[in-house]
């Protein structure tokens, strides 16, 4: 499809599965999920730290977490240069992403191609309901590897990044965009994702219903119950209608490596993440 010229309006879909090869964990793979691995903080619950309510209460436990998984500490993967690389071919309709690494923005994606679905690391805004002041990156990146908990120098209420907590609605881009965008979409993406978390994990319905879907994943996820909801990769629902769900299986870069290889963009796809890492080296010299 791609090479025929009759996807140029392509959404691709990602979780988790594409940052793990850059060293951020998953959130619920077992063991060795971030989930299964946050003993440490004295939780009642896993998803405490991510919760509004907990964290207006007991800031610090995210915040000794958001050291650890703040951008610029990690490499983009081969997945995320991939998406880049459809950007920069103009095949790239919009990038919807569950992930708070940022890692789509390093790697090149221009913002206006990203949706943030759960918010991220790229903006701060003070929580005090009054205020919603916002504050840099920057401001908030050196306040928390200084080991000190962020407060509003207007209201002296908690400043928190734009990661959307459970307890609050999700970003306004994500309801503003999703309806067009999918309607236009021509070839749907999807890669390293558990389709676990609504409404996120919904939006594979929302293309028409010849749109080919792609799944890329470590599992079968997010398959049909029903006629018309969800993945159908067996043909079970199609009927006379085309199969238009295909599944890859296995690691995110490796299949990105597949496809790249399938259309001919090989070189390109290393080229972009070798000029990255070049550019790294020197900026450390």
């Amino acid at each position: 499809m791609i090479n025929s010229g009759s996807a140029k309006n392509i959404i691709v879909m990602a979780g988790a599965g594409i940052s793990t090869d850059a060293g951020i964990p998953d959130f619920r793979s077992p063991g060795t999920g971030l989930y299964a691995n946050l003993q440490k903080y004295r939780l009642p619950y896993p998803e405490a730290i991510f919760t509004i309510d907990y964290f207006r209460r007991k800031p610090k436990p995210f915040f000794v977490l958001a050291k650890e998984l703040y951008p610029g500490q990690f490499v983009p993967t081969i997945s995320h240069f991939f998406v880049k690389l459809l950007a920069k071919r103009g095949l790239l309709h919009r990038h919807y992403t569950q992930n708070i690494d940022c890692l789509e923005r390093v790697a090149g994606v221009e913002s206006d191609l990203i949706v943030e679905a759960h918010g991220s690391f790229h903006a701060a805004h003070c929580i005090g309901n009054k205020c919603r002041k916002e504050f840099p990156q920057d401001w908030v990146r050196e306040k928390i590897f200084n080991d000190s908990i962020p407060h509003c120098d207007k209201c002296n209420s908690l400043v928190k990044p734009d990661i959307t907590f459970f307890g609050e609605g999700l970003p306004a881009r994500f309801f503003d965009l999703l309806e067009g965008d999918f309607a236009s979409c021509d070839l749907l993406i999807v890669m390293g994702t558990s389709l676990q978390v609504h409404p996120f994990a919904a939006l594979i319905n929302e293309v028409q219903s010849t749109t080919p879907r792609l799944l890329i994943n470590r599992e079968r996820v997010g398959e049909s119950k029903t006629r018309g909801m969800g993945f159908d990769f067996d043909g079970s629902f199609a009927g006379s209608m085309p199969h238009r769900d295909a599944l890859v299986l296995g690691d995110c870069d490796e299949a990105c490596l597949l496809l790249a290889d399938r259309l001919g963009w090989t070189d390109e796809l290393l080229g972009l993440r070798a000029a990255f890492i070049d550019k790294q080296k020197l900026e450390h010299i």
